[in-house]
């Protein structure tokens, strides 16, 4: 929770100060790779994110079909 709360919290300075630090540290010809690595890197996060949300999908209505298929066989026919 500590993370968010300062992101949060941030305002234009706290910002600009970063990214002068950043800067400093890794250098103009750094930055680009930089970015460009932390692209991809959400890229695979939302890729990977999207094929556990199908795959979870899908288990959930194969669990439904199953509960579904066992249903009938619970419920006894009534008695006359």
């Amino acid at each position: 929770m500590m993370p968010l709360a300062f992101i949060q919290n941030m305002n234009p300075w706290n910002i600009l100060i970063i990214l002068v630090i950043v800067l400093v540290l890794f250098g103009s010809s750094k930055l680009p790779e930089l970015a460009r690595s932390l692209g991809r890197s959400l890229g695979e996060f939302k890729k990977g994110k999207e094929e556990g949300d199908k795959l979870a999908s899908q288990t959930i209505k194969e669990v439904i079909e199953d509960i579904k298929q066992e249903e009938p066989k619970k419920v006894e026919e009534p008695k006359a």
